[in-house]
């Protein structure tokens, strides 16, 4: 479990936070094996014996006092007293992992038959859209066939498909069978019958060890829906436009009850991952996509604003009965039309699964994803609670889970990785703040529950083995973390402790959460208020700036040269007003991307964060030697270095630019042994997704997908726009604005 916070030194009260200008808050990702400083976990068992606090019922931790019959909570500093139990725990030799360390895994009892937790098996189902193209579903194929060889002997998989029918496949006898069921046109229809009447969940969800080759044989047989059968059993649409026949909401539903009817019985976790070639537009849930269009413009509409929210709640109170049913969403679009994804993303993001975007089926990495993504660790019933010290509480919490609808601070995850992350803000309980007392510390105590299919251990009988190779167990494991921060007694201190990375990931929480509300416009605008507020404040207390009125542009400091910490923050900045994620829908940001970033950004942690907004530029003398670790994003940085060879790291995207000056004898691209390589290829294993690899031959070669990157100077994008500017131009404007405000 990784915990950032934006500050490692908290503000001492509600006036010292506001002068500040600084958002406070963490990031966690819970399920990380290691925290941030690479240190693993203290593991033990007997969870359910972990004494709690009577009053916030926070965790028994290393920071509290403990004697023979009591203990003082460190949370809320309520004295509790001990357990019998609890008492001969803490008096063995051997002392216990809450005793040792701030950091614990535990393992937890498990409810059911020990025949029951053994049987546990997880499940995945392919849900794929018939009504597409040959080219959609032979990269489908590709990726399923990927997922197949990552996903564990144990595991059952389902395979189904969807158009103006829905179709289960049953792979498990010596003839495929296929069961089809019409999906009702009317928008307010489900089906008519129980996909359980159809085709029992047993004959339908297969053992992928048994049934791989005739898994992979149905694959092969897959069509598309041809235009004759899509027209006659489509029929007419929303205002009498004629329909594709992609069922998709019906679809989704219905394998959601399907799967639902069994969750905890026949399987521990359900994974659905849908693959769609445009909008649902057909049944319950078809979208209207002809909101997309130049129709903004004629009624004078702002296009931001209008394409951000979703347009239907369908898919919202759809993503509650999949939480219902313990079911993951994994949602894979391969499109370049608009599908809506600001009304399918619920399904995802509140499951706990993820959201794909492919342009086209040529240059897709979806089969790198699919394995990458199932290849990982994984935790599924997932609960995460944030608790803190009395005298501040927990704001906004971001990221892809659901919120219990009972209880604040508690998150419900379906499934979560190594990689996913979540991001709290704090504000203060009262207008007192912290004691000045150095025993008296902020705290934050971050438990999360979860649960992990474990692999049959490797008995030494070789039948015994053989027997038990499908027999996967569960096991329900708290993890909990504790941490202590300081408080910075004066300004200058909480400037010292920030942590720009930590500061970006709140940041853009707050952007794209201000975008679905106001608007990207809006968005832009309190971000750039946001840095004048920061730079004024920043200036005002080093004595910088404004002087009765006279001009001291001269004097403002707007790259903090006093604040080594907070000299990343203009650029990041800059950098992230330049993104498509803020973008205006005129500069041709297409809504779906904007909502595929927004998706993938809240779910990223900071370092990966910060690489996303503000790629890292490298240069290398020769591919065996690196030259500069570090250059910013600018043509004059590529001229002033004199460096043949350039990496960048843009996370989604990684480019190796040579030079058009670059001797010729260097080895183009470089050789899989050298340095940059193997560079590469580490970045790419520690990767949540699959970056997309580019070699460019700079004089020989179209340069623009990596000049596109260096933003620093203006218009560089070759859009035209008069509204771009440099990084230069940027810090002017900021200035200008700081002496506005300043007066």
């Amino acid at each position: 479990m990784a915990v950032r916070a934006t500050v490692s030194r908290f503000p001492t009260d509600p006036d010292a936070q506001e002068t500040s200008g600084l958002p406070w808050g963490v990031t966690v990702t819970p399920f990380a094996s290691k925290d941030e400083n690479g240190q693993p976990p203290a593991y033990g068992s007997d969870g359910h014996l972990l004494p709690r606090c009577e009053n916030c019922y926070a965790y028994f931790n290393t920071y509290c006092e403990l004697d023979q019959w009591a203990w003082n909570c460190s949370l809320c500093g309520t004295l509790n007293g001990l357990t019998s139990d609890s008492i001969a725990r803490y008096s063995l030799p051997q002392p216990c992992p809450e005793l040792m360390s701030s950091f614990i895994d535990l393992e937890l009892p498990l409810e059911g038959s020990d025949e029951e937790l053994m049987q546990a098996r997880p499940v995945y189902v392919a849900a794929i859209d018939l009504s597409s193209s040959e080219e959609f579903l032979e990269l489908t194929k590709s990726a399923l066939l990927a997922a197949l060889e990552a996903l564990g002997p144990g595991a059952l998989f389902g395979l189904a498909t969807f158009g103006h029918k829905l179709g289960l496949y049953d792979v498990q006898g010596p003839i495929l069978v296929v069961k089809n069921i019409f999906i009702p046109p009317d928008t307010e229809g489900t089906l008519p019958i129980e996909l359980e009447d159809v085709m029992s969940l047993s004959q339908f969800l297969a053992p992928v060890d048994k049934f791989k080759d005739n898994i992979t044989h149905a694959l092969e047989t897959l069509r598309p829906t041809t235009s004759w059968e899509r027209h006659s059993g489509a029929g007419q649409g929303l205002d009498g436009m004629l329909m594709g026949g992609r069922g998709f909401g019906v679809a989704m539903e219905a394998l959601f009850n399907y799967l639902g009817s069994e969750y905890g019985n026949t399987f521990a976790l359900a994974r659905i991952f849908a693959f769609l070639s445009g909008p649902p537009d057909y049944g319950a849930g078809q979208l209207d996509t002809r909101r997309y269009g130049e129709q903004y413009a004629s009624k004078g509409e702002d296009a931001d604003r209008a394409l951000l929210p979703e347009q239907t709640p369908f898919y919202k109170d759809l993503a509650a009965i999949s939480v219902q049913a313990g079911v993951c969403v994994d949602l894979f679009a391969v499109t370049n039309e608009y599908t809506d994804l600001a009304s399918l993303k619920f399904l995802s993001i509140e499951s706990g699964g993820s959201l794909f975007l492919y342009s086209n089926t040529d240059d897709s990495t979806l089969p790198q994803d699919m394995y990458r993504m199932l290849s990982r660790p994984y935790a599924f019933n997932c609960i995460l609670r944030l608790r803190t010290s009395s005298e501040f509480k927990p704001g906004h919490s971001y990221g892809h889970f659901f919120p219990d609808p009972q209880y604040e601070n508690v998150q419900h995850i379906i499934c979560c990785d190594s990689y996913a992350t979540y991001a709290y803000d704090f504000d203060f309980s009262n207008t007192v703040g912290f004691s000045r007392h150095a025993s008296e510390q902020p705290m934050i105590q971050i438990a999360f529950q979860y649960t992990v299919v474990v692999p049959p251990e490797e008995l030494p009988n070789s039948e015994l083995v053989s027997e038990s190779r499908s027999k996967y167990s569960l096991k329900r494991r708290l993890r909990i973390r504790t941490l202590q921060f300081g408080t910075a007694q004066n300004i200058n201190e909480l400037f010292d402790s920030i942590d720009s990375e930590v500061v970006l990931s709140v940041l853009v929480h707050k952007v794209i959460l201000a975008t679905l509300e106001q608007g990207v416009r809006e968005g832009r605008i309190l971000l750039h208020d946001w840095l004048v507020i920061l730079t004024a404040q920043y200036n005002e207390t080093l004595k910088h700036g404004y002087n009765n009125g006279n001009s001291v542009t001269a004097q403002i400091d707007v790259a903090f040269s006093q604040c080594p910490q907070l000299q990343p923050i203009p650029r990041l900045i800059f950098a992230l007003l330049r993104h498509p994620l803020l973008r205006l829908h005129e500069e041709g940001v297409h809504p779906d991307y904007r909502i595929y970033l927004q998706c993938l950004f809240s779910a990223l942690e900071p370092s990966s964060l910060h690489r996303a907004v503000y790629p890292v530029l490298t240069s290398y003398s020769t591919p065996d030697k690196q030259a500069y670790p570090r250059h910013s994003l600018s043509r004059a940085a590529l001229i002033t270095s004199g460096s043949p060879i350039f990496f960048l790291d843009a996370f989604t995207t990684l480019i190796v630019f040579y030079s058009s000056t670059a001797d010729p004898t260097l080895p183009f691209p470089p050789p899989q042994d050298c340095l940059l390589r193997t560079t590469i290829n580490k970045l790419k294993q520690g990767r949540s997704i699959t970056p997309k690899l580019i070699f460019i031959r700079g004089g020989q070669e179209d340069a623009t997908a990596f000049e596109n990157y260096l933003i620093e100077e203006q218009d560089v994008d070759g859009s035209g726009l008069t509204t771009v500017m440099g990084f230069v131009s940027f810090l002017e404007d900021i200035t200008q604005s700081v002496l506005e405000y300043m007066k």
